[in-house]
């Protein structure tokens, strides 16, 4: 088989944020988006694409304080465990069927989880990424990616430099703009799942309107609001090619409807 046999979206958190974060040049009202990550099927077992919230520094207070100050952007956990293993209980997943992870990017709503898989499985990610997230001094973590989260001796880094299939039916797309290395994924069906295929654009498109309307999204790093647009044309045209859904990371609307056991 070449493709993939089964998708399992999930939603493992919340996030309450004003809409120009979501959108460029959006209004300042707030908004609830959903945390996303996604389960795939492969030759080997499930690959999981992104790991949601580290819950550790939402739930202490002190830690709370650090890593969460910002009244902009508060997160939501759903229930009283850990998101990712409640979600994968929803969806009837043992995590230790997890083979490989990758995560889009290292924002904390996204690389959060990778507590759960060090010394355990190879996780995919881009080497630019890395590369801006392990830098020295203050901006990473002012710019919401938190060392705690990934920086651990123990991850066993798969590294990629632009587009790569990191597993049977599924190729990492780089979509740099919302942070240096953002990889956005392609997923192809097997034939012998019903064929065809999504390309799921986690923060290189976050709702519906960065999509439909081609607008940036709110957040860059050493980007323009021209090459974040670019990047969604870029996955608008392999959709398109392919005749595959194209899916946006945090739409409040949109990534609830596929989820099929919300939190």
């Amino acid at each position: 088989m070449a493709g993939v046999r089964r998708i399992i979206p999930l939603t493992l958190g919340w996030i309450d944020l004003p809409r120009h974060v979501m959108v460029r040049g959006a209004a300042a009202d707030e908004v609830r988006v959903p945390v996303p990550g996604v389960l795939v099927l492969c030759d080997g077992g499930w690959l999981l694409l992104d790991t949601g919230f580290n819950t550790a520094l939402i739930r202490d207070a002190v830690l709370r304080r650090r890593f969460h100050g910002d009244p902009v952007m508060r997160p939501l956990i759903p229930g009283p465990g850990e998101p990712l293993e409640e979600a994968l209980d929803r969806a009837g997943v043992d995590i230790a069927g997890i083979h490989a992870v990758a995560v889009s990017h290292l924002h904390w709503d996204h690389a959060g989880g990778l507590k759960h898989f060090a010394g355990r499985v190879p996780v995919h990610i881009q080497r630019a990424e890395l590369a801006y997230g392990t830098a020295p001094g203050p901006e990473p973590e002012n710019r919401g990616m938190f060392r705690i989260d990934y920086d651990d001796p123990r991850l066993d880094w798969r590294i990629a430099d632009g587009d790569t299939e990191i597993a049977p039916g599924v190729t990492a797309v780089l979509t740099s703009g919302h942070t240096p290395g953002h990889q956005s994924f392609v997923v192809e069906m097997d034939e012998s799942a019903g064929g065809g295929g999504y390309v799921f654009a986690f923060d290189a498109a976050n709702v519906a309107d960065n999509c439909d309307k081609e607008i940036a999204v709110g957040g860059l790093i050493n980007a323009t609001a021209e090459q974040s647009v670019e990047q969604i044309r870029k996955l608008k045209r392999i959709a398109a090619a392919r005749g595959y859904r194209l899916i946006p990371g945090h739409d409040p609307v949109a990534w609830p409807r596929l989820t099929p056991h919300p939190p």
